[in-house]
């Protein structure tokens, strides 16, 4: 859909720009703590390593499914734009709705605040400061990339090569000085059986899953890529397999170093593990990579997701202030503080978690319906080739995705069906909201 801006979007970012977004989207966070809750679950080395090689074989498929898109319809907004585009404005609208209301900047205000936790920790500072430092972090990157996508990108490379480099501090000292054996588990829990494992694996799966997702927040920045029809999957596809890399080879290191009692029973897993192969001086270390890797994706998310809330004022679909586009530095300046204003609301309230708790599932129930989208697009097109980057059956790559988010939502709902029932009634809070700004 054509903007009304008069001020377009302008392409400056290039192919290691964009692999840094996918790449610094993903890890943030999780890979730091997750491979605990991992290991407790599956009890065995060898299916703490099938769980984190599963959830990358569903990361590479829904790469493959946003590289598609994203050659398809390059446009700001990302999966905004194309559920839009494939089953009109409602879904689309929900879709950034419940992004608005919660998940992106529930995350900005959630993320924030770790970050500085992270940061009082290594200063050894008050923790009475967090609160305000949190904020400050919020200001700062919004005001970051206020001037310009090329900031903010520039920023977000030095979070992102700090972040791999710090994991790789801890892969080489893991798998080099490690010595925990890598064998299965405690001895006194026997191998599980193949449907036993399955359901293991499965159960460890949603834990994996949320520290793998992100992949989609290139897609949001569509319109601002050079040659954008070819960059934009080759840079997602390229960041989804050095992180697949990443996550497998450090949980290698994990359970080198700890063994898979001592990193389920681990609350810092990159400490210990460093603590293990070298000692306190790089448990200490490790820390700075950890500050570095939640700032990164502190930016990208005020980065990425106020181009989604820009194309929906656009739309019309939002406050008309939201869809200024900033005629010298080219970023969606309104939504950009929108974006802050809420999310430092969010921090002050304090109910930022409880609010992320109750519609995380949402971003899988999205990101599923997301990758629907293909099959409409083929079926508009037919044989006609695209433009970059065509995926290879599309069918079977899809569908895998489509069924593991499925599978990834009914485990949230059944592990906490009230949470998700309150979830639910927030995102159908939308549908109302939709009908308002549509008679607008």
């Amino acid at each position: 859909m054509p903007s009304a801006n008069s001020t377009q979007y302008a392409r400056r970012l290039g192919l290691f720009d964009v692999t840094m977004m996918v790449v610094g989207a993903i890890i943030g966070a999780g890979i730091f703590l997750n491979p605990a809750i991992v290991a407790e679950r599956v009890g065995t080395a060898e299916l703490t390593l099938a769980a984190w090689i599963t959830g990358g074989i569903v990361a590479i498929a829904g790469g493959f499914c946003f590289a598609e898109l994203g050659a398809r319809a390059p446009h700001a907004g990302g999966g905004y734009a194309y559920l839009r585009d494939a089953f009109g404005p409602l879904p689309a609208f929900l879709y950034g709705w419940t992004l608005l209301l919660v998940i992106g900047s529930g995350a900005v205000a959630a993320v924030a605040e770790i970050g500085a936790r992270y940061s009082i920790d290594l200063l050894g500072a008050s923790t009475s400061l967090v609160g305000p430092l949190a904020i400050g972090y919020i200001l700062l990157f919004t005001a970051i990339n206020y001037l310009g996508v090329r900031p903010g990108a520039m920023v977000q490379n030095v979070f992102t090569v700090a972040k791999l480099a710090a994991l790789g501090v801890v892969i080489v000292a893991g798998i080099a000085w490690g010595s925990a054996p890598t064998g299965a588990g405690s001895a006194s829990v026997p191998a599980p059986g193949l449907l036993e494992s399955i359901r293991l694996v499965g159960l460890a799966l949603i834990p994996v899953m949320f520290a793998t997702g992100g992949w989609q927040n290139a897609n949001f920045v569509g319109a601002e890529i050079r040659d954008a029809q070819r960059t934009l999957p080759r840079a997602i596809l390229l960041g989804v397999a050095i992180v697949v890399v990443v996550y497998v080879s450090v949980n290698v290191a994990y359970l080198r170093a700890l063994g898979v009692d001592g990193l389920a029973a681990s609350v810092a897993p990159a400490a210990d593990t460093m603590r293990a192969a070298v000692g306190e001086t790089g448990a200490q270390l490790i820390n700075v990579g950890i500050v570095a890797s939640t700032l990164g994706i502190l930016n990208l998310f005020i980065l990425a997701s106020p181009r989604v809330y820009q194309a929906m004022a656009d739309d019309g679909l939002f406050f008309k202030s939201a869809s200024r586009l900033h005629p010298r530095y080219r970023t969606p300046s309104g939504a950009l503080i929108f974006q802050a204003g809420w999310a430092i609301t969010l921090s002050l309230s304090g109910t930022y978690g409880d609010l992320l708790d109750y519609v995380v599932f949402g971003d899988w129930i999205f990101f599923g319906l997301v990758a629907l989208t293909i099959f409409v697009y083929r079926a508009r097109d037919g044989a006609e080739p695209t433009p970059g980057f065509r995926m290879p059956a599309f069918r079977l790559i899809t569908s895998v995705f489509v069924l593991a988010a499925a599978v990834i939502v009914v485990s949230s709902i059944a592990s906490n069906p009230g949470n998700a029932a309150i979830g639910a009634a927030l995102i159908a809070l939308g549908v109302p909201v939709f009908f308002y700004w549509q008679k607008q």
